[in-house]
């Protein structure tokens, strides 16, 4: 899925629409000692046969990609969800 470097879409902030910057939100990287990754750590510990539930045979296949706009007159980010997921990789073109 291929998606353009440069959009004219609503800025939320100048309420009106603008040139914004397109990329792709990453994940950023995680905390070692908040309570979901404490949490899985006691959990994979174990309690009786097996340390947590088995893993699943199917897997959801693509993932629904986010992106960050940026607008290029006051320089704010806000970020687009794509409501299908997608099965190809998202790559950002330039012109």
């Amino acid at each position: 899925m291929k998606f353009p470097e440069t959009l004219r879409t609503y800025c939320p902030f100048c309420r009106a629409h603008q040139e914004h910057e397109v990329r792709l939100n990453r994940k950023g990287k995680e905390r070692t000692m908040n309570r979901g990754r404490r949490k899985f750590e006691e959990v994979k510990r174990g309690y009786g046969s097996i340390p947590r539930t088995p893993k699943k045979e199917v897997y959801k296949v693509g993932k629904r990609p986010v992106f960050l706009l940026k607008c290029k007159v006051c320089k704010k980010r806000h970020q687009r969800h794509q409501r299908a997921r997608t099965k190809k990789t998202v790559e950002i073109k330039s012109h």
